[in-house]
């Protein structure tokens, strides 16, 4: 069923039924770029959470002894469905978040080749047998942690949820996962794929609600025995710290405020061309989003040049628009802090050398901004913009450089520009981040491990590393005779 606006809509996903609110409590889905209500997101109750729990705990069970070849199979179905099925969850997502249709539908398309990577890890989840004295086997074996609580936000309606949920039944655990309000059709969509590729009941269930409400209640609940968030750094210490209080291990992927060092030696125009495409993807929101700009001084005119070049040239619009390469901001909260972060930066002496405004029209739109001469008491310096500012600051000395790059207490990803091998790897040495590209601006990949360092979190997504919050290791020692 859908809406008038051709939106699904949108039901819970517990113990293998779809089904709305207990109370029927609902909040207003809206379109960032008509500001529209198009739907409604039911709201769970204490009741419906604890349905979700008592299914979870009896889902683990089952999958957990579902044999990996069996598991591998059903999620791989998953992964051909997501990605015949990728252009209408691509529509959904623009419709609910905003980004351009080709980068939603590209999305949706690379959410499935993670899962078909996390479905093959499942076979490569190897223990070891120890040499040990005669008579004694010892050996180390890796076992799903059980039931899994995950947050996602909404800025990769796709791609949030399904790193954790193909970890976890990739590992062989079952998991409530509790997505955005504001994306929520995305989310349903994704679990739709694994319900027609034959998961069992249970094992995955989705649910929406009061952020507060919802974490508190499953995380102090006995069933759960990992929580995984992706999202701000405040709202992960509460949940971190509430996972610490019944001794419960987290993942946390947090936010960041990712520098970008433009060295004397690289090429000025090719890395603010660079930097610039990855600045205004998803309109700047994203936690490894380049936000810090530190150019050498001898390139920092060439270099904001052409920044203000790239910027100019976005084209921002409905994301539903053919042409379109910069959609709205998703809600009314980031276009306040856009204006908030800008002003504060004028007012402190930077210049708007482009944008710097909300754009006048319906919907939540800011134009591509760069500012120069920012001072380092800028808000915008100290504090991650989430959408499309870009401040750019000029150095002279390398390792001053470094040193304001790593002053913030966020590890999340960095960025640097150089032709010198030595000074990459100077670079590399010395950037405090989880997450290096070194003459690009590259995104997460299935294959490779991502995560922060500091307060942008701790744990990894993605690689080999993406199982090991979802496995316990437990050691067997087996006295065979006497």
């Amino acid at each position: 069923m859908t809406t008038d606006h051709g939106y699904p809509a949108v039901r819970m996903h517990i113990a293998g039924e779809w089904c709305p609110g207990g109370t029927g409590r609902t909040a207003p889905i809206v379109n960032p770029a008509t500001e529209e209500v198009i739907g409604e997101v039911p709201l769970a109750t204490t009741a419906d959470l604890d349905r979700a729990l008592d299914a979870a705990a009896a889902g683990f069970g089952t999958w957990r002894d579902t044999p990996v070849a069996r598991r591998t199979a059903i999620l791989h179905t998953a992964a051909d469905l997501l990605t015949e099925r990728a252009g209408e969850v691509g529509r959904i997502m623009t419709l609910e978040q905003g980004k351009p249709l080709a980068e939603a539908t590209g999305e949706a398309r690379r959410v499935a080749d993670t899962l078909r990577w996390h479905a093959d890890d499942a076979r490569r989840a190897y223990g070891r047998i120890i040499p040990s004295a005669p008579g004694t086997l010892l050996s180390v074996r890796r076992e799903p942690i059980g039931p899994v609580a995950a947050f996602v936000p909404w800025n990769f309606p796709a791609g949030g949820p399904m790193r954790k949920i193909s970890s976890a039944l990739a590992a062989g655990c079952s998991i409530v996962i509790k997505a955005s309000e504001e994306t929520p059709a995305t989310a349903a969509a994704l679990v739709g794929c694994f319900v027609d590729a034959g998961l069992p009941a249970g094992v995955l269930n989705l649910v929406f609600g009061e952020p507060a409400e919802v974490s508190a209640h499953l995380i102090a609940s006995p069933v759960i025995r990992l929580v995984a968030f992706t999202g701000s750094v405040p709202v992960g210490k509460l949940l971190a710290a509430a996972a610490g209080e019944v001794m419960k291990p987290s993942l946390m992927e947090l936010g960041g405020h990712a520098p970008v060092i433009v060295c004397a030696d690289a090429d000025p125009a090719r890395a603010a061309r660079r930097a610039a495409q990855a600045k205004f993807a998803n309109a700047g929101q994203v936690c490894t989003s380049p936000s810090r700009f530190l150019v050498h001084e001898n390139l920092v005119d060439d270099f904001t040049a052409e920044f203000v070049k790239a910027a100019e040239a976005v084209v921002v619009g409905d994301g539903m628009a053919e042409g379109t390469t910069m959609g709205p901001l998703a809600n009314e909260r980031r276009l306040r802090a856009m204006e908030r972060l800008t002003a504060d930066a004028v007012r402190r002496g930077a210049t708007v050398r482009t944008g710097g405004e909300r754009l006048d029209r319906a919907g939540y739109f800011f134009a591509p901004t760069v500012l120069t001469d920012v001072p380092p008491n800028a808000d915008l310096m100290r504090e991650e913009p989430f959408g499309p500012l870009a401040p750019v600051t000029a150095f002279s000395d390398l390792d001053a450089a470094l040193r304001t790059a790593n002053e913030l207490p966020y590890g999340l990803a960095a960025y640097a520009f150089t032709e010198s091998a030595a000074t990459a790897e100077h670079l590399v040495r010395e950037l405090e981040a989880g997450i290096l590209s070194v003459n690009h601006c590259g995104g997460s990949v299935s294959e490779a491990p991502s995560g922060g360092v500091k307060e942008s979190g701790y744990g990894r997504e993605g690689g080999p590393e993406a199982l090991d919050a979802y496995l316990v290791t437990k050691r067997v020692s087996h006295l065979l005779a006497g």
